[in-house]
């Protein structure tokens, strides 16, 4: 129809004055059969070209008047038999063949305007030149298409692409680039070289460009010299109609070499289709090698619990964890995500190029690195909270080793020298005063040793908690104590030798000084009081709050609280000892110089009280120190607290974001694109302040802060949201450039593209951006399928090659989109390939070198088995079994 409107505007201007003449001479712009008179010269020479076979054809407005001439014109340009014609000679015969003739042309859908058999018959010119353009244009140009373009467009198109490689040719129209001659050279030395010497043309004699065209054409090509040199260089403007039908003759004459040049084309595109995805299924293999062998090698570190002895070693241990998941884990995190979208973009590749879909190597398919992922962080979990509880038993450890060292060394010293003590036999040449005071010394040690009795069980205690605690040094502990109550158990036992001894001679004992008996009553258990002082004032403690270092802190100030009383009681021993003192001085009592009945003197007791008085303010010191390092640990719980609950709901947020921002359908998909990479940005801007709370968890696990009641978000909660809001928008970018890609290779236009999504999420009844298979089923039989089983399964083959049991958005348009597909097939690259093979079973390596790029028909040679039918030669190559392969199950 176009076509037909353009003719009419062309052939019939409204402001054209009519003229009744048919042979007109004159050259004025009023006449317009004036201006048919040169193009009436050039349909002549087309249609007598065309017809021959003996037809003679000198007049146009003549020799189609009958119609005979015109339907054998007709039956020669189209290959195709017309009705029998009317051989009468009667107006009414001239007009039945004219009006076949006309039927035929309606037939191939050219809609005639304004051109009747009447017109015909009368020898009207412009209807019967109109008539001759409208058969040119049907059959000689309109079939013309290059690139699914238009024939006029698709014309220009081919002769621009032959004559690129030509200096001084630049063909952009069918009028003036065609006057200097060059372009009509340029085409014949493009196919045929050895017509035409091009080098020796020059731009400036056009004329001789012309002639030597036209001669070259119409004596080795066939080609009928339809225009005129002087006509082209004389006119300012050459008929873009006249130069249109002479090039189209050069087309249809090199259309053998232009269908080579296509079947290449094609085979270059298919190879290079194949090429690439061979170059992905490498990529994907090595990626998913390294990533697994990766996991394989970093399972048994995470999986080993074997403790170390010391604080050190296992600070060590949590150091390296810490540079794991911040140094080595996330960059195999990323690589994990880009191994999925590799795959899925392979795969989608692969579907658009309808080829079948990539299977991985046995163990590397996306699920079997999935599961060594899941087994992975299997081992992970738990690893670090081990190693806390590691750190703090062991902490626990030295503390109650360091107690039970301080405890035993006390207790050693206590008993140094007992033994000998309660051996000796000095009782046996004793006075009575002497018996009497040995026998209170003893009352005195067994007081002392009831009173030591708490720390030996206290001794006792700490080594059977190190044990349980698995200390590593417990044989050491376990001997030490063992020693210690044997050596208890001895002294018992001495003590109750000694006191029976003793009790045997106290009758003979009468006399016994009461001030030195309580002297040692009193001085003993002060003593204890005084020792038990000292060693809780340097008591090492561990505190993890604030509450525990303040409970530990009003202890203290009750234990201050009880001093005054027992400064009296440290005044009335002493009180007790002048008394003795003053007595001996008064009576003149004949004493040892020491206290029979114990060993604690005053220099020694004042000491003590001393030490215990110096102890005091070492101790408020030191609480007031824990105490400010508790306050800064509550600093730092709260400061990790305020970040981490912002920072919590934000990736949960996000996520959530994401999640409506894949199922909704807002603009284009190059809109949704932008704004996802734009929003992935504003997300890996936030990056800082995942960095800012690590600083801050490590400062926390560095001052041994346990838990943190402010906040019910840790570190690696933190850690593993940020991964899967950084992994989510990753995938959601992938899915919208996959579906941009599927649309660009299917043709889908964005109003498709929101209809495939419409239904989609109308049948994802959880809302999750995945059908399951009754929901995909439900969908399909909404959209008028008529499913069975059977048909069903297969469906699900396609949707879910590798049956996980769920459609996505992506391979849901590939399904519906691949029944209209236009893809390419075995048979279309076979027939190509036949083509090049110049109609032969079979093709050579110097044919697939002479018309495909050196890497691609390198690639082919390689890959193409020899030919063994009965018609092959040496060197045969079978192009149709390499076709099929492309298309199927191979090892190419």
């Amino acid at each position: 129809e176009n076509v037909q409107i353009l003719y009419k505007h062309l052939w019939f201007p409204k402001d054209e004055p009519p003229c009744n003449t048919i042979q007109c001479k004159q050259r004025n712009s009023g006449c317009l059969i004036s201006k048919l008179a040169p193009f009436k010269n050039l349909y002549i020479k087309y249609t007598h070209v065309t017809v021959k076979a003996g037809t003679q054809i000198e007049n146009i407005e003549e020799d189609f008047r009958d119609g005979l001439k015109l339907m054998l014109l007709l039956e020669v340009i189209s290959g195709e038999r017309l009705a029998k014609p009317e051989r009468g000679k009667m107006r009414v015969h001239k007009i039945s063949n004219v009006n076949k003739a006309l039927d035929f042309i309606a037939s191939k859908g050219v809609k005639l305007v304004s051109i009747g058999a009447e017109e015909i018959v009368d020898g009207n010119a412009k209807m019967t030149l109109g008539m001759i353009w409208t058969i040119i244009l049907r059959f000689a140009i309109q079939d013309i298409s290059v690139e699914e373009t238009s024939a006029k467009e698709g014309l220009l198109l081919w002769c621009q692409r032959k004559t690129a490689p030509y200096k001084n040719v630049n063909i952009q129209n069918f009028h003036i680039s065609w006057k200097d001659g060059l372009g009509f050279c340029a085409l014949i030395h493009r196919h045929r070289p050895e017509l035409i010497d091009y080098g020796k043309l020059r731009k400036d004699d056009p004329m001789t460009n012309l002639n030597t065209a036209f001669d070259v054409a119409e004596k080795y090509l066939d080609i009928p010299k339809m225009l005129d040199a002087e006509d082209i260089v004389g006119t300012a403007r050459p008929d873009e109609k006249a130069i249109m039908t002479y090039v189209s003759s050069f087309y249809h004459a090199f259309s053998g070499a232009q269908k080579a040049e296509t079947a290449a084309n094609r085979i270059c595109k298919v190879l290079a289709v194949n090429q690439e995805n061979e170059q992905l299924m490498e990529d994907y293999e090595k990626l998913a090698s390294d990533l697994l062998e990766w996991i394989r090698r970093t399972i048994p570190w995470l999986e080993n619990r074997m403790p170390e002895n010391t604080m050190q070693a296992m600070q060590q241990k949590l150091e390296d964890f810490r540079d794991y998941r911040r140094l080595h884990k996330p960059p195999k995190v990323q690589e994990k995500c880009q191994l999925e979208i590799n795959f899925n973009t392979l795969q989608t590749k692969l579907r658009l190029s309808n080829r079948p879909a990539f299977m991985p190597s046995e163990g590397k398919m996306v699920s079997d690195i999935n599961n060594a992922w899941g087994n992975l962080e299997g081992a992970e979990k738990g690893y670090e909270e081990w190693l806390l509880n590691e750190i703090r038993r062991l902490e626990r450890l030295d503390h109650l080793a360091e107690k039970f060292r301080q405890k035993a060394a006390i207790h050693e010293a206590w008993t140094e020298g007992k033994e000998d003590m309660l051996q000796k036999r000095d009782y046996e040449t004793a006075s009575l005063s002497e018996i009497k005071a040995l026998l209170k010394k003893h009352e005195a040690f067994e007081s002392d040793l009831a009173a030591h009795q708490d720390r030996v069980e206290q001794i006792a205690a700490i080594a059977q908690e190190l044990n349980e605690l698995d200390y590593y040094d417990s044989p050491s502990v376990n001997a030490r104590c063992q020693r210690i109550c044997d050596q208890w158990d001895a002294l018992g036992a001495l003590t109750q030798k000694r006191s029976e001894a003793l009790q045997r001679t106290e009758k003979l004992l009468e006399t016994i000084d009461q001030l030195y008996l309580e002297f040692a009553k009193r001085a003993a258990p002060f003593n204890n009081w005084m020792e038990g002082a000292m060693e809780d004032l340097q008591d090492t403690f561990i505190v993890h709050t604030i509450e525990e270092i303040q409970g530990l802190s009003t202890a203290h100030e009750q234990f201050k609280a009880t001093l005054p009383e027992a400064d009296k009681e440290r005044l009335a021993i002493l009180g007790i000892h002048n008394e003795i003192a003053k007595i001996v001085q008064t009576y003149h009592v004949n004493i040892a110089g020491t206290n029979p009945y114990t060993t604690i003197n005053p220099q020694e007791i004042n000491a003590k009280w001393d030490k215990v008085r110096q102890l005091v303010p070492q101790r408020d010191q030191a609480l007031i120190e824990e105490h400010a390092r508790q306050q800064n640990n509550e600093r730092l719980r709260r400061q990790f607290a305020n970040q981490a609950n912002v920072i919590g709901p934000w990736i949960q947020t996000k996520m959530e974001e994401i999640g409506r921002i894949s199922i909704e359908m807002h603009g284009t998909l190059e809109d949704q694109l932008t704004h996802l990479r734009q929003y992935e940005k504003s997300i890996v801007n936030y990056k800082p302040k995942i960095d800012q709370l690590e600083g801050d968890h490590q400062l926390i696990q560095e001052a041994l802060i346990f838990d943190n009641k402010h906040t019910n978000y840790t570190m690696e909660h933190i850690r593993v949201g940020w991964e899967q809001l950084l992994t989510t928008i990753a995938r959601t970018i992938n899915e919208i450039e996959n579906q941009i890609l599927t649309r660009d290779a299917k043709g889908i236009s964005q109003e498709q593209l929101n209809e495939f999504r419409a239904s989609f999420n109308h049948f994802d009844r959880k809302r999750t951006g995945i059908m399951d298979p009754e929901d995909f089923k439900t969908c399909l039989i909404s959209m008028g399928y008529n499913l069975g089983e059977n048909e069903f399964s297969r469906i699900m083959s396609i949707v879910d090659p590798n049956r996980m049991g769920l459609v996505t958005f992506q391979a849901f348009i590939d399904f519906m989109s691949r029944e209209t597909a236009d893809t390419d097939t075995a048979d279309q690259v076979m027939a190509s390939f036949k083509v090049l093979a110049g109609d032969k079973n079979y093709i050579l390596a110097d044919e697939l070198r002479r018309e495909l790029p050196p890497d691609q028909a390198e690639y082919c040679i390689a890959r193409m088995a020899p030919y063994t039918g009965p018609d092959g030669v040496p060197g045969a190559l079978d192009y149709m079994s390499f076709s099929t392969a492309l298309y199927g199950e191979s090892d190419l």
